[in-house]
């Protein structure tokens, strides 16, 4: 399983519909979340008439904030006028030139919704293989999560069995739903596996 990260101001108009667009064309391997630097307290009512034109119920979503947690775990993250508060994705990050719907009736939100639309079925037509096979994002989680367990096991493991059992746990989380809360879990198996003699998730050299 693999993520990408749709981030804006307020993740109540271009971010929102973004997702919307994606979970329609893209495969059910590359999922897509989206957030908000200062996220609203809804989706601009606009936005959502505009969707529910082209047959996308998104009157149930709320705006989210922009944690680090999403930022970690993206595989893949585009940006649309978010500035400075754009996440640090440790793979790609695209910069979409999308004017903001905040406030617009929808008559001026549905060329918004077009170009959207237009960006999202490029990047899935064009990207996904990228998106699938980049292994930066594992790479960086790894190296966040290698410093804890080096100090706690350092003397009664090599640095190479710590790194091949952090590197093993991390794997198993690739392909969840859901990667909240990923590096604590990851962190805690590690350190149960790194206690027993034989960490059972590397595999023999």
């Amino acid at each position: 399983m693999r993520y990408v990260l749709f981030v804006c101001n307020h993740n109540a108009g271009r971010s929102q519909m973004a997702q919307a667009f994606f979970e329609r064309y893209a495969p059910a391997d590359v999922r897509a979340e989206s957030a908000g630097s200062t996220p609203a307290h809804e989706v601009w009512p606009g936005v959502v008439e505009a969707m529910a034109e082209v047959g996308l119920d998104i009157a149930g979503r709320r705006p989210r904030k922009l944690l680090r947690e999403m930022q970690l775990h993206a595989d893949w993250a585009v940006t649309m006028g978010c500035g400075d508060a754009c996440p640090y994705v440790p793979t790609t990050v695209e910069s979409w030139d999308i004017p903001d719907p905040a406030g617009l009736p929808v008559e001026q939100v549905r060329p918004i919704r077009d170009a959207i639309e237009v960006r999202v079925r490029e990047l899935v037509d064009t990207k996904l293989d990228a998106i699938r096979s980049d292994p930066t994002a594992h790479q960086f989680r790894l190296v966040h999560l290698l410093p804890a367990l080096a100090e706690e096991f350092e003397g009664a493991k090599s640095p190479d069995e710590i790194r091949a059992c952090a590197d093993a746990v991390l794997s198993r989380f690739d392909d969840v739903r859901v990667r909240g809360y990923v590096q604590v879990l990851a962190e805690r198996q590690a350190r149960q596996c790194l206690r027993k003699d034989t960490c059972d998730l590397v595999q023999p050299a």
